[in-house]
């Protein structure tokens, strides 16, 4: 299948299943696909910058990357429609809600860690698009925190996606506006 036909088969998954929430991205009124396309637009941008980059599995993990994490869907559900490799992408991408707040970081960064490199390139590029202007309600300290997890999750996926991780050193350094503001 072409990337084009994975894309809309992904996104019109990953779409059904945050509409059953009614999800929208945090601090808008936009619709929850509206960060899953910009996720996916940052791996399609860094796919030419990248050498031996499969598109194909990189683009429906950035769909799906959520699915598992914020809807009711199942791993068996992302297996049967997208194949096992997938289903344990979008599952090393998942925070394990079973742990403590401070621990599934680490826990998520050490499964992706495990898988191939465009596992460590969705991470990155939804870091990327998270570093958008922060909810109105963070306080300095939340932004602080998130700004300091993303710096974490640079050093710890560093050597995954070279293009990517220039572009989220860029985020951060840029981000440091919203938490002074």
């Amino acid at each position: 299948m072409d990337v084009q036909s994975l894309y809309q088969q992904a996104i019109r998954f990953a779409t059904a299943k945050h509409l059953e929430k009614n999800q929208l991205v945090p601090g808008t009124n936009l619709p929850y696909v509206v960060h899953l396309s910009n996720v996916a637009m940052e791996i399609l941008m860094a796919a030419p910058h990248s050498p031996n980059f499969n598109l194909d599995y990189a683009i429906q993990l950035a769909l799906l990357h959520d699915t598992l994490e914020d809807t009711s869907t199942t791993f068996a559900e992302v297996s049967t429609e997208f194949g096992d490799a997938i289903a344990r992408g979008v599952l090393a991408l998942t925070k394990n809600d079973a742990l403590p707040k401070a621990e599934k970081m680490t826990d998520s960064l050490s499964r992706i860690k495990q898988l191939p490199i465009e596992v460590w390139a969705v991470k990155l590029a939804d870091r990327i698009t998270n570093l958008q202007a922060p909810p109105g309600h963070w306080s300095n300290s939340k932004k602080s925190e998130y700004r300091q997890e993303a710096i974490i999750l640079l050093h710890e996926l560093k050597g995954g996606n070279a293009y990517l991780e220039k572009r989220l050193s860029e985020k951060i350094i840029d981000y440091e506006k919203y938490i002074l503001a």
